[in-house]
């Protein structure tokens, strides 16, 4: 354009002028100068302008899920002995049998949480690294056995509670035998006294000693006051079957302290 703008003033000078003062007001008064000078600004600006918004708005929106608690969910998501839960709802299915009878409730005031104490077979027990815990009796030619535990959440807490219930299940995988996977059977957005809750239902099948074996459980995320949610967890494997009850009976009746 600026070479245009340089022939027209020339020619137009020439026929005036001549050739020699045509060639001074090209260089003193070159329109073409005049037009384009700002030209590269107007350029620029608007290059600059078009990526700035994204470069300052993209540049602080990444930082949440960069952050190591979204970490947590990609590789928890990458994990093949984990499937993404389900997109629909569906509440804890009902087991068939009797539940045990209890005796009072555990009170946990560390999780913030009250669930059913329960006689019969089960018995209480050290709790470490939990806050309660109590568990079935062994089973001969396994070291694995029901129990019922509560704590804090003992994983870093998401921003969304279904997550922070996911990555939970999937930390339940401590306690169950090596290469245990999960099945979801059910998730459950509800409310527990008044505070959000998640409860997920799940099997988890794994091989002890060559033998496919497998176990039901569940976990309750309680949304309490306290700095992080309660988690409540029962696992039962198909060996004490019989107890499987007492996963509906203790999903139903905790209680935020």
């Amino acid at each position: 354009m600026r070479l245009v703008y340089r022939t027209a003033a020339v020619v137009t000078v020439i026929a005036a002028v001549g050739v020699v003062t045509a060639a001074v007001v090209v260089t003193r008064n070159d329109p073409g100068q005049a037009a384009a000078a700002p030209a590269p600004k107007a350029v620029p600006v608007t290059a600059a302008s078009t990526p700035a918004p994204a470069a300052t708005s993209a540049a602080p929106s990444p930082s949440p899920s960069v952050s190591p608690l979204s970490t947590a969910m990609t590789d928890a998501l990458d994990d093949p002995r984990v499937p993404e839960l389900p997109g629909d709802q569906a509440k804890l299915r009902k087991f068939a049998g009797k539940s045990t009878k209890t005796r009072g409730l555990i009170k946990d005031e560390r999780s913030g949480v009250s669930f059913p104490r329960f006689a019969g077979d089960w018995d209480l027990a050290s709790p470490s690294p939990f806050a309660s815990r109590q568990q079935l009796p062994k089973v001969k030619g396994s070291a694995y056995r029901g129990m019922l535990v509560s704590c804090p959440v003992p994983i870093e807490v998401q921003d969304d509670l279904k997550d922070t219930a996911f990555l939970a299940a999937r930390w339940t995988l401590n306690h169950h035998p090596a290469g245990a996977t999960i099945k979801w059977t059910s998730a459950d957005y509800t409310d527990i006294d008044d505070r959000p809750a998640w409860v997920l239902g799940y099997e988890v099948s794994y091989t002890i000693k060559g033998d496919k074996r497998k176990s039901t459980a569940a976990v309750a995320l309680v949304d309490v006051p306290a700095s992080k949610p309660a988690l409540v967890f029962v696992t039962i494997p198909d060996t004490q079957k019989k107890s499987y009850r007492d996963i509906n009976t203790v999903m139903d009746q905790i209680k935020v302290l």
